[in-house]
């Protein structure tokens, strides 16, 4: 699979890149946390990342002042299994070079079956913070370097936290698996309790 960089003009229909706020506390907070041996690991927020002055800074200049949780992924990882989206856009910073496998909502058909042969790849340099839009498709990143990725992301308060309801009032009520978070599995994967639309391969990076 071919990996572009976020820079590429093929970006710009899933986000863009952050300019003019500063990361860098953040991600010097973030490279002293632990991360997994193998697997990945998600926190919605944490404590470290958001008591830096930055957090205020990103509430109102990326969010309109609406309240945020910055979070980490972190761990290692090669693989789609999964794509996920949010009804709001999602800031990732990337403390190592990583890869994001991103794909288009409106390529979701209406039974919620996605071809992954649209997935596309792309580099985010370390350092680098972007902001993927509510209609991209994306899940964890993928390592490039072999100590794995770190990644900060930042979200409205309250997404991916457990649900206190469960409905049926339509069709896309079966993709809900956490606040905010409508998730397509891929059956490889062998997310519990997650609904299997992903139809093709499921990518890999080398």
């Amino acid at each position: 699979m071919e990996i572009k960089k976020v820079t590429d003009p093929s970006f710009k229909k899933y986000g863009k890149i952050i300019e003019g706020i500063d990361f860098s506390e953040i991600l010097k907070n973030l490279e002293a946390l632990p991360m997994p041996a193998e697997g990945v690991e998600y926190f919605p927020g944490v404590k470290e990342l958001e008591s830096t002055p930055a957090t205020k800074i990103i509430s109102e200049s990326l969010y309109g002042g609406m309240p945020i949780q910055i979070g980490m992924c972190n761990g290692h990882n090669k693989a789609l299994n999964a794509v996920e989206y949010h009804r709001d856009s999602e800031i990732n910073v990337a403390l190592y070079d990583m890869v994001l496998l991103i794909g288009e909502l409106k390529d979701v058909t209406e039974d919620f079956k996605y071809d992954t042969s649209k997935i596309e790849a792309f580099l985010v340099p370390a350092g680098v913070a972007v902001e993927m839009y509510a209609t991209t498709l994306h899940y964890a990143p993928c390592h490039v370097e072999d100590k794995g990725f770190k990644a900060v992301v930042v979200l409205p308060k309250g997404t991916n936290y457990d649900l206190t309801f469960k409905n049926s009032n339509t069709k896309e009520d079966k993709l809900l698996t956490a606040v905010n978070k409508w998730l397509i599995a891929h059956e490889d994967a062998k997310i519990d309790g997650a609904f299997n639309g992903l139809v093709g391969e499921n990518i890999t990076i080398q």
